[in-house]
């Protein structure tokens, strides 16, 4: 699997049934939810906290933003669920767009997929790792060099195809550590919060004027929730393997319900740590707001 969106990367299992081949049914219910809030879990959370409070002007209505935000992958999910119950096949929206349009319109979407909104994720993506790699060594300055950035995000890409290429084993294995790192990561994020809270040495002035000067501009409101919803994506991914789910037409349901509102609660509290550690200057003017964190 893949973090931020990322399309699902396993290895396929095949039995047989009634005569023919299909997957093996071997995805259960927390191994469901493991697949979804690492798919969901990327750079976003790691940016887009600093988007949301610049677009909503106070804490308290960014918070409220990455709540509402989860709010609505939740609905979509359930909408998703539906759609995985009707049409149990793996595939997502191709299958449920071939199933019900033809294979015209499930081709111009895979299509649009494969070569519009996937590189553009994977690009982000790379850019966001990109900042926190480089980071550490423009310590304080406002602004890193393009060209840099760049040049490791591209690097970035390059290995990780590489990766793949040479062998799935290994990508799955790099698949994995990376996702143990970034929760372990949130995890010392939040427990830092929790210790500087406790020691009574936080920023607490922000919680006791939560919604000072928060923006009335709905074209604000929209870009600080286009930032919070990059956070949430990759919900979806479970839909793609429905055919390895056990019992799908239950634990699909189950996997989304539980995954999404743990994924939720973790920015929300990520985010409060991130405001009891950093004063609102340091918020505003870093560039990679865990490694100002740290």
């Amino acid at each position: 699997m893949r973090g931020e969106g990322g399309l699902v990367d396993r290895p396929l299992t095949l039995e047989h049934s009634g005569g023919g081949l299909r997957l093996r049914r071997e995805i259960g219910l927390w191994s469901a939810v493991s697949l979804i809030a690492g798919c969901m879990i990327g750079s976003g959370i790691f940016m887009s906290p600093q988007g949301v409070l610049v677009y909503t002007g106070s804490p308290g209505a960014s918070l409220v933003v990455w709540a509402v935000c989860g709010l609505l992958a939740t609905m979509g999910a359930l909408c998703y669920a539906e759609l995985g119950a009707l049409v149990p096949k793996s595939g997502g929206e191709y299958a449920y767009i071939l199933q019900i349009f033809g294979s015209l319109p499930a081709f111009l979407v895979i299509y649009t997929f494969v070569l519009l909104f996937r590189p553009a994720a994977i690009a982000a993506v790379s850019l966001s790792f990109a900042e926190y790699a480089v980071a550490p060594f423009y310590p304080g300055c406002s602004s890193m060099p393009q060209a840099v950035l760049k040049g490791v995000a591209a690097t970035c890409i390059l290995l990780l195809m590489l990766v793949n290429c040479w062998s799935s084993r290994l990508a799955t294995m790099l698949t994995n550590v990376c996702t143990v790192a970034k929760v372990f990561s949130l995890l010392v994020i939040v427990g830092g919060g929790a210790v500087v809270l406790g020691q009574g040495r936080g920023y607490t002035e922000a919680f006791l004027f939560a919604f000072h000067n928060t923006t009335q501009q709905a074209g604000r409101i929209g870009m600080a929730f286009y930032q919070g919803l990059w956070s949430f994506d990759g919900w979806n991914n479970v839909n793609y393997v429905v055919e390895e789910l056990k019992n799908p037409k239950q634990n699909l349901v189950w996997a989304l319900m539980i995954a999404i509102p743990l994924v939720t609660s973790l920015y929300l509290l990520v985010n409060i740590s991130y405001l009891l550690v950093l004063s609102p200057n340091e918020i505003l003017s870093s560039n990679a707001m865990a490694v100002s964190w740290g």
